[in-house]
């Protein structure tokens, strides 16, 4: 009997552990699944981001207080780069930079070689139809820049001018547009839904650059005589020498661009307008500047 009850004994120990040993691993299962848990409301593309761990980013590397490549570092810095950065903090993960003008930023995104467009991208409703994009963060405005030594100051004086803008930009439709709109021609044939830079004439002509260096250096070389595109991406181009013409024009609202229909979107979306409401932005537009 005393036998009988020892080999009892053991087997309910036995049994004891193997119920603790699997309480422990139940434990440790629901502890992995509750760490999980936040990402499981994600749409698939967004879950795609969090799982490769790197938000691909599309920026600027030569506006100031926007997107800026340090060329020594290869730092970036600028509104943009922290709302990026901010981003990819919300979901997680690294963030990766790609630069990008205003003639590439749209097929990388299409391509998907990068999930969002962060490079001061004017919302229009002609791109909205192309891509999603959230409320605007930073409102612009069009200008012109030109040599002092030209004598332009205001539209009028433009007379004649070749304009450099840059290719995929919306700045020589705004241009023709304030032109119009000023009396300082009557517009005939002018139609922005068809409107090409490459064939416009009528007062003033155009050259298209694929980036903003290249227009100053033609500006400073007088193969243009005005430099038009959103006022704060002239900045970092007006000096000693140049001056902005009187007149502002177009207000560009610049908003985070994604993939129509997106579950990325949504996200974006939703940590824009909380930023724009509880103060974010406007610290980042004093932070650089912009304001």
């Amino acid at each position: 009997m005393k036998k009988f009850l020892s080999i009892a004994l053991l087997v309910c120990m036995c049994l004891s552990l193997l119920a603790g040993c699997g309480s422990s691993a139940s434990t440790e299962t629901t502890a992995a699944a509750g760490a999980a848990a936040p990402a499981e409301g994600y749409a698939e593309d967004v879950q795609a981001i969090i799982d490769r761990g790197v938000l691909r980013v599309g920026v600027k590397n030569a506006v100031e207080g926007f997107g800026f490549q340090d060329t020594l570092t290869g730092e970036y810095s600028g509104m943009e780069i922290d709302i990026a950065k901010m981003i990819a903090d919300y979901l997680g993960v690294d963030v990766e930079f790609t630069t990008v003008t205003a003639a590439t930023r749209s097929e990388l995104l299409d391509s998907g070689d990068i999930d969002c467009v962060l490079a001061t991208f004017t919302i229009t409703e002609e791109r909205k139809q192309s891509w999603d994009f959230t409320t605007a963060y930073y409102t612009d405005h069009v200008t012109v820049l030109v040599e002092q030594a030209s004598g332009i100051s205001t539209l009028a004086d433009l007379e004649g001018a070749v304009v450099g803008v840059s290719s995929g930009s919306t700045s020589a439709k705004s241009l023709v547009q304030a032109l119009i709109d000023n009396g300082v021609i009557a517009g005939d044939g002018f139609d922005p839904d068809t409107f090409d830079p490459a064939t416009w004439t009528d007062f003033v002509s155009f050259r298209q650059y694929e980036d903003y260096p290249a227009i100053s250096t033609a500006l400073s070389a007088n193969e243009i005589q005005a430099f038009c595109v959103d006022k704060s991406i002239l900045a970092i181009y007006n000096t000693d020498s140049r001056t902005y013409i009187d007149e502002e024009f177009a207000p560009q609202e610049y908003g985070i661009a994604t993939t129509k229909g997106s579950g990325f979107s949504a996200v974006c979306e939703e940590l824009v307008t909380g930023w724009l409401a509880d103060g974010t932005i406007d610290g980042l537009i004093e932070t650089y500047g912009l304001g």
